[in-house]
């Protein structure tokens, strides 16, 4: 990194809208699961770009990928179609439920989609009166306005005025309250088959089994937000495949293109009738570029060496997080499935998931929270065992520091 080129973290507070709060180093390349900054200190990403890096940084394959589509074809807007996005879309489906896609740049755009197309089809199957949304508390959905209001966080959706209508929170894992609400109003259930944002929180068994039948006997629509648990994060490339329930429309992104920007919403031929030309678009959606960049995370993703070694990297997780917590004893349990884990604090640390953040950054170690609790790893699902069990020793002095106060 030449001097010329180098940025001080102050000019984040100068030109950038005060929406985030960075950490102090800048990054400047990445390799793997490791990052180094501007001063060239080395750090272990078990962060992932918040599950988006499933193939670690400049993964030969996503590189190669790139490099020859940049040389071909960016972007074209929806007018024509492209090669890529039509080689991704016939990959999607072959891997999934689905029959048909719609590309976003995004997870919020296509969960947007996902409900403007549920919300489509009631209307034009079975009328006006049959618009309610159901969703759950502490789930996540996105950041535009709809999105944020189904997700179940009031903090992220209050404060902007009049929120659109008919949609309804209930707690998740209670099939009791599902049962009792939804009613032949019900438009779709819209849920996270495992709630990332609202803190790494597992279904029960048989819930989203009872959730599928529930909207079965009252002709709503489930859909489901794999936007965080898709594209082999859980250890099959969509969690929906292990439960043996099937959504009827599926969103999907972050580790879709393993750091370019996509997203795509996945349905039935049937509801995707409801999208005639003009009903709903995009103009980066499906841009030749990204889907580029997908096909070859997907192809790569979906080889069987590395979904089986997800859940491998699971138990190293699991068994590094429990070495640490011998010694110190501040985590509950750890939950999630795959690498997608949350480490909840006990009691005596609540609230303290962001102290153990910056101390991780102090030692060298990138990790997540999921709320002020959880602590939250979604790494590289080819992190290697050595950058594992290093990432871990950092954590130990980063909790070891935490604790001695």
């Amino acid at each position: 990194m030449t001097m010329e080129h180098k940025v001080e973290r102050k000019l984040f507070d100068e030109v950038m809208v005060p929406c985030y709060n960075p950490m102090p180093m800048i990054p400047d390349h990445g390799k793997g699961s490791r990052i180094w900054d501007q001063e060239g200190r080395e750090y272990i990403d078990f962060a992932g770009g918040i599950a988006v890096s499933c193939l670690g940084h400049c993964h030969p394959v996503m590189v190669d990928a790139l490099t020859e589509q940049a040389q071909k074809l960016w972007h074209l807007s929806n007018v024509m179609t492209n090669a890529p996005a039509l080689r991704l879309a016939k990959r999607l489906t072959e891997l999934s439920f689905a029959d048909r896609v719609f590309y976003a740049n995004s997870g919020a755009e296509a969960n947007e989609a996902a409900l403007k197309l549920a919300r489509r089809w009631a209307k034009e199957e079975h009328g006006e009166h049959k618009s309610e949304i159901i969703a759950f508390t502490k789930g996540f959905h996105g950041r535009t306005f709809f999105t944020v209001t189904v997700g179940g966080q009031p903090a992220y959706s209050d404060g902007f005025g009049p929120k659109p209508g008919d949609v309804t929170h209930l707690p998740y894992n209670d099939i009791a309250a599902l049962a009792d609400h939804i009613s032949e109003r019900t438009c779709a259930v819209m849920m996270e088959p495992l709630q990332g944002e609202g803190g790494i929180v597992p279904p029960e068994p048989g819930f989203l089994q009872a959730v599928r039948e529930l909207c079965d006997k009252h002709n709503a629509l489930l859909i489901f937000d794999e936007v965080q648990t898709g594209n082999g994060r859980t250890g099959t490339f969509y969690a929906y495949q292990e439960s043996g329930v099937e959504p009827d429309i599926l969103a999907t992104a972050k580790s879709l293109g393993g750091g370019i920007p996509i997203g795509a919403m996945l349905t039935t031929e049937r509801l995707a009738a409801h999208m005639k030309p003009g009903v709903h678009g995009s103009t980066y959606g499906g841009n030749p570029l990204a889907c580029a960049v997908a096909e070859a995370v997907v192809n790569e993703v979906t080889k069987p060496d590395v979904l089986d070694g997800v859940m491998e990297r699971e138990q190293w997780f699991r068994d590094g997080l429990e070495a640490i917590n011998d010694k110190y004893g501040i985590f509950s349990e750890v939950r999630g499935k795959g690498l997608l884990l949350g480490a909840a604090l006990n009691q005596d640390w609540e609230g303290r998931a962001r102290d153990i953040l910056v101390a991780a950054g102090e030692e060298g170690l990138l990790v997540l929270v999921a709320g002020p609790n959880v602590v939250r790893f979604t790494p590289s699902l080819v992190i290697t065992k050595a950058d594992i069990e290093e990432g871990m020793a950092r954590l130990e002095r980063a909790i070891a520091k935490v604790v001695a106060g």
